[in-house]
């Protein structure tokens, strides 16, 4: 009777453990999912959804000849400018530059004249968080929706979250257009700095494009930390034509070191869709 009662209390302690860390895994996923919910919404927030002005052939006047063709083929006249838009991907991750590649899910929501995003990535190890929302740029990692392993922020945050807003403009590339923060300049009949102004911050990314016209390589000094800034490259590829809009639907991300070039991000788009101020 002794045995058997204390095997039953062993039990019951057992059950109330696994109880325990279920509700608590739970409680974690829905404050996970409220805060990001909360980011998405603040993103919206600074899109601008009541103008519905268009592309037109005129704005190109004066734009380096390589930038002229490259926006003649991935827009068409008439085309809505792009407020704001969502995506979803897939691809490989590497958490750390000498780490191997794992299996990632994403999405991801931006404002454009504003700029504003929060992307969500998922693997089978960790969700991440990367953000500039509010001229505040950050990254949280986090452990089953629960534990928060890295929560960084600041000035060097806030310049590499902006730039990364602004490579990732070539998904909606109206908003690559010129004005009076974003400026293009030749550097070689193939190749255009785009230069761009927010809040201080003077950023640029050297664009190389290919004989169809496209951009296949960014290239720009990112902050890695708060001491060090080191060339960062972005490689989009595979373009093909989603919502009348011609975008890649590929992107390699490395950093160029003196080791070498370290990729650590290739991703897929698989659904894009503009003006739809909306979670997934």
């Amino acid at each position: 009777n002794f045995k058997r009662s204390r095997c039953n209390n062993e039990l019951q302690i057992l059950f109330v453990g696994v109880f325990l860390l279920v509700v608590i895994l739970i409680v974690g996923r829905i404050h996970f999912a409220n805060e990001f919910s909360r980011q998405v919404k603040s993103v919206f927030a600074e899109a601008d959804l009541n103008s519905y002005q268009t592309f037109e052939i005129s704005q190109l006047e004066g734009l380096p000849p390589v930038v002229q063709q490259y926006f003649l083929h991935v827009l068409k006249p008439g085309q809505p400018l792009i407020r704001c838009a969502r995506l979803r991907h897939n691809g490989q991750f590497k958490p750390g530059l000498k780490k191997s590649w794992g299996d990632i899910e994403g999405e991801q929501y931006f404002s454009t004249i504003r700029p504003a995003y929060i992307w969500k990535g998922d693997t089978n190890l960790f969700s991440a968080r990367d953000f500039y929302i509010g001229g505040k740029g950050g990254l949280v990692v986090t452990i089953l929706n629960l534990f928060n392993v890295l929560n960084a922020s600041g000035k060097a945050f806030d310049q590499g979250e902006l730039l990364r807003w602004l490579m990732e403009n070539i998904w909606f590339p109206t908003n690559l257009l010129p004005g009076e923060n974003m400026t293009w300049t030749s550097i070689q009949p193939n190749k255009a700095r785009l230069s761009f102004e927010h809040l201080g911050l003077s950023l640029y990314l050297d664009c190389t494009f290919n004989e169809a016209h496209e951009i296949i390589e960014m290239e720009t000094k990112r902050n890695m930390d708060e001491t060090r800034m080191e060339t960062w490259i972005g490689r989009p590829a595979s373009y093909k034509e989603m919502n009348g809009v011609r975008i890649p639907t590929d992107v390699e991300v490395l950093w160029r070191l003196p080791e070498g070039d370290l990729s650590y991000a290739r991703f897929h788009v698989l659904q894009l869709e503009y003006n739809i101020a909306a979670q997934y």
